[in-house]
């Protein structure tokens, strides 16, 4: 394939390169398929030839929406190959919400699997009907972009003057979606950190994908993963019997998980006869991950977790690996670590003012891998985009070595009693999880008429526990103090999710106001 006009400059292109370079080495096994770098590159070349013949060239915009299928990367790479932006829609959104972000988006075609999503993606497309809609594969309404074109090549390839690009669509933990907009540069710093890894001689990776590839999460660790050699395990679903098979039969060495996957891991019946010795990096984020399990990990998996901070806004700020493998990683166990990479963190107090290292504020950050805005919200953007910094809404604070240590959102700080105490959740919720019956915990703040608000817990104790709420209470008073202790601690059975695998506070106010018609 001949490069056309300008696009040699773009990262794409030298992805192309790197996956001639690896040759007939597996870059990707998804269930029974296994697929070499050489096919990868094939797959991509003809996804370039689809997208083209089918009227989609050089600054089109495309709205994706699939899980975790393989074939996505032959988009993403094929896509910005040409110029084009993709927008990737989260899959267990609201439909309306789906539909919203096709037309903010500014798409110019509708792509969706239906081996996945083939009722959803048929009512998208229904509710879009001005927009052309295209497969992921076969079954579905339009044609298989997987097949089309593949009887031959096109025979001139355009001038590309456009650069790749990307939209994300947010979890919606805080309301109504947002599309996140990353340009090419996001993608070059990818590629810059990648080619880092290999330079310090880093072994090459065998991750396990438990994200779905439409979140930047879940492309940020797929795209390292191809970049430096190694091979790449998407999973549409989540079991963690089945995620602990995967482990020892394919000698994982990576994985991501969110924390409350984690903990499921941690405390399924079949981990202890899983041989697990093959992995080296096991990253938790999304959320705060309590140190009593982080503790527990260490136990069982060995020195081998490594604590990461991001957002789709700013997708990798930090990072804390190999805890446990030095004495002082114990005192760290509430950090997510240092900056990572070339991302810069700023403590701010409400002014924008810096702060010095102990002092709790606003978390700001810099760096590559940085957002250039919300698509199609101008304010939104110049709330949250300042100066090439970003606010993150996240509270914390920064020792004298740097280390990131998080306390809660901005919006989740819960003001409560007759002196408006401000009362974050995350030091309540490790002290729930501290309790050796007690697998999860999440605090919120609920309306009170006294208090303003007050703090409640839903806690979720271990199979046949025998603890009560007013121990959990009594714990919080002794740990922290009596204005920090939940007025109620509600046991429950689970705590609700959203699509990107943290804890829906959201969801769980709504709840207790619908209970209580508070």
């Amino acid at each position: 394939m001949d490069v056309p006009g300008n696009a040699g400059q773009s990262y794409a292109w030298r992805a192309l390169d790197l996956f001639e370079k690896y040759g007939d080495e597996e870059a990707i096994v998804s269930g029974s398929d296994r697929v070499s770098y050489t096919e990868l590159r094939a797959g991509v070349r003809q996804m370039v030839d689809s997208l083209l013949a089918q009227g989609l060239g050089p600054g089109s915009a495309i709205g994706v929406l699939v899980g975790n299928p393989y074939e996505a990367l032959y988009l993403q790479f094929g896509a910005h190959l040409l110029g084009c932006r993709t927008s990737w829609i989260a899959w267990n959104a609201p439909e309306a919400y789906q539909v919203d972000f096709l037309r903010l988006a500014q798409v110019d075609a509708f792509v969706y699997d239906p081996r996945m999503h083939a009722a959803l993606g048929e009512r998208v497309a229904r509710a879009v009907p001005e927009l052309p809609a295209f497969c992921l594969g076969p079954g579905g309404v339009g044609p298989d972009l997987l097949a089309a074109g593949a009887d031959g090549t096109v025979a001139e390839l355009p001038v590309v003057t456009t650069e790749p690009e990307s939209l994300f669509q947010t979890g919606g933990t805080t309301g109504r979606p947002k599309l996140v907009h990353h340009g090419h540069s996001f993608f070059q710093s990818l590629l810059a950190l990648s080619e880092a890894y290999l330079a310090a001689g880093e072994p090459r990776l065998r991750h396990l994908a438990l994200t779905g590839f439409w979140h930047v999460s879940g492309q940020v660790p797929a795209l390292m993963t191809l970049f430096t050699g190694g091979t790449f395990y998407p999973e549409e679903y989540f079991d963690a019997g089945d995620v602990l098979s995967v482990i020892e039969r394919e000698r994982i060495t990576s994985v991501l998980f969110t924390p409350p996957l984690f903990y499921l891991v941690l405390d399924h019946p079949k981990l202890a006869e899983t041989d697990t010795s093959s992995l080296d990096m096991v990253s938790v984020s999304g959320s705060a991950t309590a140190p009593a399990r982080l503790a527990q990990g260490i136990e069982r998996l060995g020195p081998v977790l490594r604590l990461t901070y991001g957002s789709t806004e700013s997708a990798f700020i930090t990072a804390l690996p190999r805890l446990g493998s030095e004495p002082g990683h114990a005192a760290l166990m509430g950090s997510c670590g240092q900056p990572y990479g070339d991302m810069r963190i700023e403590i701010r107090n409400d002014a924008g003012e810096v702060l010095p290292p102990g002092e709790t504020g606003e978390v700001w950050t810099s760096g590559g891998l940085n957002m250039l805005g919300y698509w199609g919200d101008p304010e939104l953007t110049a709330q949250t985009l300042v100066d090439g910094w970003i606010r993150t809404g996240d509270v914390g604070y920064l020792n004298a070595d740097g280390y990131l240590f998080l306390v809660d959102r901005v919006r989740d700080i819960i003001i409560t009693g007759w002196g408006s105490t401000n009362v974050y959740s995350r030091p309540i919720e490790d002290v729930l999880l501290s309790h050796p019956h007690v697998r999860a915990a999440a605090v919120v703040g609920v309306p009170d008429d006294k208090w303003g608000e007050k703090i409640h817990a839903f806690v979720v104790p271990a199979p046949d526990a025998q603890v009560t709420p007013e121990e959990l209470r009594e714990l919080v008073v002794t740990k922290l103090n009596a204005k920090w202790s939940p007025r109620q601690v509600e046991l429950v059975d689970e705590l609700p999710l959203t699509n990107a695998g943290k804890v829906d506070k959201k969801a769980l106010r709504a709840a207790y106001l619908a209970r209580t018609g508070g």
